[in-house]
This record gives C-alpha cells, structure tokens and sequence, in this order.
C-alpha cells in the first residue's frame, strides 16, 4: 500500500520539531568575552567584584593617559580588545555584558570582537590624543589578573567615559581606580598651560590658548605700582614652598581697577607670562557660569592662577536695582574663594572697571581680595613711554611733546590706536611711512571730534575737542 502524501503543514512541523531537538543535543557555544575572560582570569568572572567610576569628557585625554601608564607600567603586560555590538551604539554597554555573555537592553546578540573605537581630542598646538572609546583591557602583573572596561556614552545625561574594573577582589578593584585617579592628577594634559571653560550639549570642554609674549617694558604704569603687583603675585609663586613652610596662607586674590582701556587685561597677561609653571584659567564672558567647575580644576592642577576679567557684571551690589540676576554667580564666586584651604597655592586676578559697583563682601574682606591696585590713566610721563613704546617701526618727524600733552586724560588704548591711526594717514601720503604734524592733527580729529563721546568712551578717553 502507498504511503499517503504528507502536507506542508505536517512536514513544516517535523521539521521544527527537528531542529529543536538538534539544538537541544549540541553544546551551546559560550560568548567571545565570556570565555576571554574566563581564560584570563582562570575562573567564572561572573563571581568577581566590579567597581564602575564616570570621568567626564574634558578628562579623556587625563584618563586615556593614566590607563596607558598603569597597563604598561614594569611587570605588567597588557592586551586591549576592541568590541562590535549593536547595543553599544544604541544604548552603550557595560563590563557586566562582557561577562554575562548577554545582549544587554536590546536582547540582541552577545557582544562580539570588533576593532578598538578611538576618538582623536585635540591638545595644545597642534596635538592630537587618539583616546580609547570602547575597549577592553586585559592586564596581568605575575598571577594577578585585571579587566579594565572603557566606554565614552553620548546619551544626553549619560555623557562623558565609564571606567570599569573587574578584578577577583573588591580592594583590587579599587586599589585600581585609586592609581588612575592619582595619574590622571599626575598627567594632567592642562597643567601649566593656559586654557578657558565652556559647556555645551556633550559636556565641559576645555580650550587652550596662547597668549601674546608681552615684556616688562610694555607694561606702562606709574612708578611703584607694577612693582605692588609683581610683589602679590609673581613674589608669592617664587617663594611659595618658603611660604608654606612659615605657615603663610598662599590662596590669594587681586583686584586690578580703573577706566577702561588702562591695561588691566594687558597686566594679567603680562602677569601669566611670568608664572609659566603655572596654570591658568580664563573666565570670561559665559564662562564665568562655570566657576565652580573652574575652581575645582585649578584646585587639581595648583599652582594655579584664575583670571575673572570684568568682575563688575556678576559682582555687583545686591541692592542696586536690576543685579539680582547676577547673585547666584556673585554667591558662587565667594563661596569658591572661602573655600579654598589657606594653603591651595591659587591666586584670583580679577579686573573692573566699576570698583564702586562691587559688592563690599567681595572687595573688602580678607581672604576674599588681598590687595585692590589701581590701574590708572597715564600721568605725562607715562604718556611719552606710551608714544615712544607704540612708536616704534615707525619714523617720525615731529616732536611728540605737544601731543603728550593734547592727549591728557587719554588711556593707553587710545595712544595706541592714535599712532595706528597717524601711521595710516602717513602711508596714503605714498614712499616710507614718515609720521608727520598733520598726520597726528588728522588722527586727532577723526578720534575725538569726528568720533564723538562712544569712541571716547570705547577707547577710555576723556580729552579736550580742540
């Protein structure tokens, strides 16, 4: 008798049923990471103590630094696997789906072998640190075993690097951890240079910067006040370690003041210059929102120095109508300068140009603001250093005393740009710039009269029209 004919739905159903019972007899294959650690470690990790810390995005070159330090360090070796998964760039991952040999959120496949991720941070110059972004690090020192676990996230609040360490015990772990942290202080890529604070969606970033060289002989003040100046900060950052040990207080703030365009700023600059063992952190403009975060890296990479340029705009009276917009910045500002310990080597350089609208709290009491130094216009004879400083290069034909004169009450912004000035009306003449009369008279009169009160003012200005 013929077999009768099966239906599809019949042999669809034999054939499931087959495959279920093959898959049931074959050993199931264990997950790449899972047996790589196994067989590093030469047991179940799943057993092991794993110790998570988050680093934030400004300190991946820091931390990329201290893990190439600790895994290359003498007697260890070191092998760094690169990792493929769809939850990694979905959702990210972490060191328990390595060892659980799991999918994760996504319920996908076990994470695989894939090529090291590296992000490229830019440095000072024109450096550039390829950092790890997804890793794994396996390390040995004789019979001791570590994993360590790398993943930069870029998930709104989940911004910034998690640092993972598996290890058989807790104390290993965290023994661990303890070495980054204190390398990544060691290794600082931002100690001694001068950088600035800014924030946006992916989180605090830092900028380097390179200041102009600017010599002693460019800071035009009267007699004595420069030398006040040096003597608060460059004198303490000399003799800081002799100061320390007297028990002397080495956290100190300055207040540099005066009208616009008397070279405040310059002097900072100048000042920065002449502490390159130093690091330097520029607040201005939004920046000044971050001055906690400020504060702290100066704390980490003392001997420091914090320069707030216009101190004026979240410094001002509390009572005067309109400024209770700034006193959440003013709070943060002096709770950050009351608590630095005594001995936390970091001076405030702070300039105004309003020091009658600065708040008493801030500019009177000690520990706060050591010593205020005016920074004023220019007497006569600062005014001739002026037009000689700003003067050279050039060739000029005419005494220079009677302008000296005609510009009283002019700041050195304005004596700047008039021999800016006077040099262009020069060169449309034709042939070799030669300074002339008529040359400063035009200058004069395009600057004070045709300008009006704004480019005096802009300038830091207050002469006579005629």
């Amino acid at each position: 008798m013929a077999d009768s004919p099966i239906s599809p739905k019949d042999f669809g159903a034999s054939f499931k049923g087959f495959m279920e019972q093959m898959a049931r007899q074959s050993p199931a294959e264990e997950p790449f990471f899972q047996k790589r650690l196994r067989e590093h470690f030469g047991a179940d990790p799943a057993k092991f103590a794993i110790v998570a810390e988050k680093v934030s995005d400004a300190n991946h070159p820091n931390l990329h630094l201290a893990i190439e330090a600790f895994v290359t360090a003498p007697g260890r070796s070191f092998e760094l696997l690169g990792i493929s998964s769809q939850a990694a760039q979905f959702m990210g991952m972490s060191l328990v789906q390595l060892v659980a040999g799991g999918g994760g959120m996504m319920r996908g496949d076990p994470p695989d072998e894939g090529p090291v991720t590296y992000t490229n941070v830019a440095l000072d110059g024109d450096r550039v640190l390829a950092c790890t972004q997804l890793g794994l690090y396996l390390v040995k020192e004789g019979d001791a075993r570590l994993a360590i676990f790398v993943a930069k996230t870029e998930r709104g609040y989940r911004d910034g690097i998690n640092v993972e360490v598996l290890a058989t015990e807790r104390a290993a772990a965290d023994a661990c951890h303890a070495a980054l942290r204190n390398s990544m202080r060691v290794r600082n890529v931002y100690r001694g240079h001068v950088v600035s604070l800014s924030a946006n969606n992916s989180g605090l970033q830092v900028s380097f910067h390179h200041l102009p060289s600017i010599s002693r002989e460019q800071i035009i003040l009267p007699s004595g006040v420069l030398e006040r100046i040096e003597r608060e900060s460059v004198g303490f950052s000399k003799h800081a370690e002799r100061l320390r040990a007297a028990g002397r207080h080495l956290k100190r703030g300055m207040l540099l003041h005066g009208s616009p365009g008397t070279g405040k700023t310059l002097t900072a600059m100048y000042l920065a210059g002449r502490m390159p063992d130093r690091t330097v952190l520029l607040i201005t403009g939004r920046s000044m929102g971050l001055l906690e975060q400020a504060c702290a890296m100066a704390r980490t990479l003392q001997p420091a120095t914090i320069i707030l340029e216009d101190v004026d705009l979240i410094a001002e009276e509390r009572t005067r109508q309109g400024a209770g917009g700034c006193a959440p910045l003013l709070f943060e500002l002096l709770n950050q300068m009351d608590g630095l310990a005594d001995d936390a080597d970091i001076l405030f350089v702070l300039t105004t140009n309003r020091p009658d609208l600065l708040e008493p709290a801030l500019a009177a009491r000690p520990g706060r603001i050591d010593q205020a130094v005016e920074v004023p216009v220019p007497d006569t004879e600062c005014r001739r250093r002026l037009f000689e400083l700003y003067g050279r290069g050039l060739k000029v034909s005419t005494p220079i005393d009677p302008y000296v004169d005609r510009t009283a009450g002019a700041s050195a912004a304005f004596i700047r740009e008039l021999m800016r000035k006077a040099a262009l009306f020069a060169a449309d003449d034709g042939g070799e710039p030669d300074v002339k009369a008529k040359h400063f008279d035009e200058a004069l009169h395009e600057m004070v009269v045709q300008g009006g009160d704004l480019t005096k003012s802009l300038l830091g200005a207050a002469i006579r029209t005629e």
